[in-house]
């Protein structure tokens, strides 16, 4: 039975008490109202489904009915009669009292959907095995559609075929495409219809809710060869082969073994960025499975002994590492891959190549299992797991990019479109995710609660976070006679019912302001921020974007909720620690002190755009750990580099060097690049070490980038996006042999910070708790010609610490605070030669040795002083001076009755000698190259806040699908 307008209702009972029920209250209006009742049978009373619908307001009042009821489409080898299914949750799911899989799929402009279901073979051979309309009344409820398939045989994959209008179809006095190109004039008679929509019913699109998705099942190998281009085929190309997800099974169980989030303060993390694939991939690393999930659960003792208690995994939800698939220009055999993996495709799936399941042939829901085992074998150790999401933008890239899910889904509410339908492009990336828009929002909520809840991860760092404060496009959805329109039924003009979709196509102004605005209160970000079980995970933003936004420092934070990557701390470190003339060493000192200047002081700075306007509200009442302090992350020059490299070496990328960054504040000691001089090697361990002393001496929250605990060197290219090989890949040897020593300090210097709660402030210090120094107790110097910068940190129960850095290109002798009863002995040197660099009794250096050491500073510390090489940082600890004389005693015993213990310190070369001969042959030798100061060229200071932020965080990347 149909009613329609002006009709008496004749209806079952049961269908007219529910009609009575919605409409019982008379219109305010005399607005015209549009009821239709649909009805299969009278036996299906219960399946009816009655709308209203407002014409001028354009608003429907949707009933569920029971999702067992059926909707009509037939039975099939691998499924039951098919039910109406649930509008919630979206995605597939187990309905356990039907024993069916329900799939719901939110589309507000789709007219028609059909769920695709494929065997492995047909998915591989670009091909649908069945094809399952579903209906536009009993499987849809307001915007969603939604079926249920009983028996349905969990083997098979699935994705959706969407219907609906594209802006590129034209209209022209009822012509169509084909004549527009002979056209005299079409400027006075072409109107694009549907600006912004890019439904495309050739294109399977991938669930956005998909727990996993199926394709290429090996790391870097092409699909087969079939031909793309015909209609019926499926995928792109061979390197964007059809994808699909695995239909869920209720025996998709996981034995967890009693894992719960191990909740470690932020101020105690010490994180670790990391490459899930490159951690493991160089043949050195020996393991079953290389590249893998599995394989970094294989080396998580290494992580462990290392002393770090959290990963950062680079983007380890699904994307195609294939995606810029080229042979490198100048190369024979090197081709450009997607390596760092900033360019989703599924937000809810694990990266199904770095799993072995995948590279053997199972399921996804093995892929899923794989990444579960990984976070549980590093809570056991222990190890937190953050992720690093990127919400700003996905792999479907501008207008010319590929139809892979939320394009075809509806464009125009996931990307942010300006009125003609063009796509805003804050991410750089060619397009930005809408992500204050309340369905978009939603979706991330879903998203990060289902890697929290059902995968156990503990945090997340959010790629250019900046993105999530903007404000979302927001388009009117047509009326009815709008639709009546485009569907034939025209009042007498069809452009000008067109003209009305135009008229209410884009709100300038969805979100209350134009879009792209900073929002002072983000409601994406209100949202994460207070929902109740991310609201304790571990939230950091990268507060910055491609479109020269800049938050860091007053980043919408809701209590403190959000840390932030603190670029500017980066950039002080590396400009104090070379030398560079101009107000840095007071930089350096709010650097080492947590950046009170950023997240203390509640008055922003004048440079500070944002602080100083809709972000004012956010600035200061922070702790330190609010700042994630970091001197290398994976885009940028790694931390050797930093000391090797005054200018970028990226010709490996095939651009002729025109990619990466070129402001990188380094400085290579004296000569390009690979070298075997002595004097600049030398400078260089010192310089390496200065460098990991600061960041893992500072307070905040430290985070190392994988390798540079060994000094890890990409050849000076800044930019290694785009390579799968040794460039990017953790050298296992090196590592193991450390024959400079630098990894052993690396690794003491991550104990003592460990170790020593004073290096872990939960609040900024005062109360003299932090003193500032200089060549005297309590005199610090914070002029501009400065290179000295020394504190001392106090610790009711364990005396304190010395700590000083001379990043000057002559000797300096600092006179010791004196503190009662307390004397200092020295801990860590940097101008030392190894093993001596780190006074710390391991496989390396007995205790014997260790007090030996000691015992031949103390006529420097005995009076109260200490020698500090150019370009050298200390740090000494106060301990009873009981304490000391019995380590002294030790030690002269060990002189007198051991051989060994006399020729402990007298190794060859300057920097083996005793302290004091070092300092008097570096006096003297001061002017030599090797000590010189930076050149003039890499003296810079930056422009300001803001645009030094972007200059050197910003990440390089190559265009997307048609982006020049």
């Amino acid at each position: 039975m149909k009613l329609e307008t002006g009709a008496i209702l004749r209806a079952p009972c049961s269908s007219a008490a529910l009609f009575r029920s919605i409409c019982r209250k008379p219109p305010i209006c005399s607005t015209r109202k549009l009821y239709t009742v649909s009805q299969t049978s009278a036996s299906s009373a219960s399946t009816t489904r009655v709308s209203t619908r407002n014409a001028f307001k354009n608003r429907i009042v949707h009933v569920e009915m029971p999702a067992s009821q059926p909707s009509g489409q037939a039975a099939s080898a691998a499924f039951a009669d098919a039910l109406r299914g649930r509008s919630t949750p979206l995605g597939a799911t187990v309905l356990q009292e039907e024993a069916a899989i329900n799939f719901a799929l939110y589309s507000a402009g789709g007219t028609g959907v059909s769920l695709c279901l494929f065997t492995d073979t047909d998915l591989q051979n670009g091909k649908v095995t069945y094809e399952v309309d579903l209906h536009n009344i009993y499987n849809k409820t307001g915007d969603v559609w939604h079926i249920a398939l009983p028996q349905l045989d969990n083997s098979l994959m699935y994705g959706f075929r969407v219907k609906g209008d594209h802006e590129e179809e034209v209209v022209v006095d009822h012509c169509t495409m084909d004549t527009f190109d002979s056209m005299q004039s079409a400027e006075d008679t072409v109107t694009i219809v549907n600006p912004g929509q890019r439904y495309s019913d050739k294109a399977v699109i991938i669930d956005p809710y998909a727990r996993s998705i199926v394709g290429r099942r090996q790391y870097g190998q092409l699909a087969q060869e079939l031909n793309y281009k015909h209609d019926s085929v499926l995928g792109i190309a061979a390197t964007w082969p059809q994808m699909a997800a695995p239909v869920p099974s209720k025996e998709d169980w996981f034995d967890w073994e009693g894992d719960h989030p191990l909740n470690i303060p932020l101020d105690q993390l010490i994180i670790y960025e990391m490459h899930v694939r490159g951690f493991t991939r160089h043949p050195s690393a020996n393991v079953t499975a290389p590249g893998t999930y599995l394989g970094l659960v294989e080396k998580l003792d290494y992580l462990q002994a290392l002393g770090v208690n959290a990963i950062e995994l680079l983007p380890v939800q699904e994307f195609n590492e294939l995606e810029y698939y080229q042979l490198i220009p100048g190369t024979d055999s090197n081709y450009r891959y997607n390596y760092w993996g900033y360019s989703t495709v599924g937000f809810f799936a694990p990266m199904a190549r770095y799993s072995q399941a995948a590279a053997e042939g199972r399921g996804g829901q093995d892929v899923v299992k794989e990444f579960k085992t990984m976070v549980k074998e590093c809570h056991k150790r222990g190890i937190e797991v953050l992720m690093d999401v990127v919400f700003n933008h996905t792999a479907e890239g501008n207008e010319r990019g590929p139809t892979l899910s939320f394009r075809g889904l509806d464009n125009r509410v996931y990307y942010m479109l300006a009125p003609e339908g063009q796509y805003y492009n804050y991410s750089g990336c060619g397009n930005t995710f809408n992500c204050n828009h309340p369905v978009v929002r939603k979706f991330i909520v879903d998203c990060l609660r289902y890697w929290v809840v059902e995968m156990h991860v503990d945090g997340f760092r959010f790629d250019l976070a900046s993105i999530l404060t903007r404000a979302h496009s927001q388009w009117h959805k047509p009326s009815q006679s709008q639709s009546n329109s485009r569907n034939g039924n025209s009042n007498g003009n069809g452009l000008q019912s067109m003209e009305e979709d135009l008229d209410q196509g884009i709100m300038e102004e969805g979100a209350g302001l134009p879009t792209g605005t900073p929002l002072t209160d983000p409601p994406v970000i209100e949202m994460i921020s207070e929902d109740p079980v991310l609201r304790s995970c571990k939230l950091i933003a990268e507060a910055w974007d491609c479109d020269g936004l800049n938050q860091v420092g007053a980043f919408p934070h809701y209590g403190g909720q959000w840390a932030e990557w603190n670029g500017h701390f980066r950039d002080t470190v590396r400009q104090f620690v070379k030398g560079t003339e101009g107000p840095w060493a007071a930089a350096f000192a709010q650097a080492l002190s947590g950046s009170p200047g950023l997240y203390s002081q509640t008055e922003p700075a004048e440079g500070e755009w944002w602080a100083n306007n809709g972000g004012r509200k956010w600035k200061g009442g922070r702790a330190p750990a609010a700042s994630i302090n970091f001197v290398t992350a994976h885009d940028g020059f790694s931390l050797a580099d930093l000391t090797a490299y005054n200018e970028k070496h990226n010709d490996a990328n095939g651009e002729d060097n025109r990619d990466g960054e070129s402001h990188n504040l380094s400085w290579n000691c004296g000569e390009e690049g690979e070298t075997k001089t002595p004097s600049v090697l030398r400078l260089r361990s010192r310089q390496m070490r200065n460098m990991a002393a600061a960041l893992l001496l500072s307070h905040g929250v430290p985070m190392i980038q994988m390798g540079d605990e060994y000094g890890h060197s990409k050849g000076g290219n800044n930019n290694t996006y785009c390579h799968d090989s040794e460039l990017n890949w953790f050298n296992w040897e090196q590592a193991g042999q450390d024959e400079t020593g630098y990894a052993r300090f690396f690794r003491c210097l991550v104990n003592l910070r460990k170790r020593r709660p004073e290096l872990r402030r939960r609040s900024f210090m005062d109360g003299g708790a932090m003193t500032w120094h200089g060549a005297m107790p309590g005199e610090a110097d914070w002029t501009e010609d400065t290179r000295l910068v020394a504190f001392t940190v106090s610790s009711p129960s364990q005396g304190g610490l010395y700590c000083a850095f001379n990043t000057s290109h002559r000797p300096q002798t600092v006179v010791l605070p004196h503190w009662p009863e307390l004397v200092w002995q020295a801990v860590m040197d940097t101008g030392k030669a190894a093993p001596y660099d780190f006074l710390e009794a391991d496989h390396d250096l007995s205790p014997d040795q260790v007090d030996t050491a000691r015992a031949q500073m103390s006529m420097w510390t005995s009076e109260g002083c200490y020698p500090l090489l150019p370009y050298s940082s200390v740090v000494l600890e106060a301990v009873p001076e009981q304490q000391s004389q019995t380590g002294r005693a030790r030690a002269a015993s060990q002189t007198r009755n051991s051989r060994a213990g006399q020729t402990a310190m007298q190794s060859p070369g300057m920097s083996r000698g005793s302290p004091e001969s070092d300092a008097l042959q570096h006096a003297v030798t001061s002017s030599q190259p090797e000590i010189s100061s930076p050149p003039a060229q890499r003296q810079v200071n930056p422009a300001g806040p803001a645009k030094n932020q972007q200059q050197v965080t910003g990440r390089p990347r190559p265009p997307p699908f048609g982006v020049q």
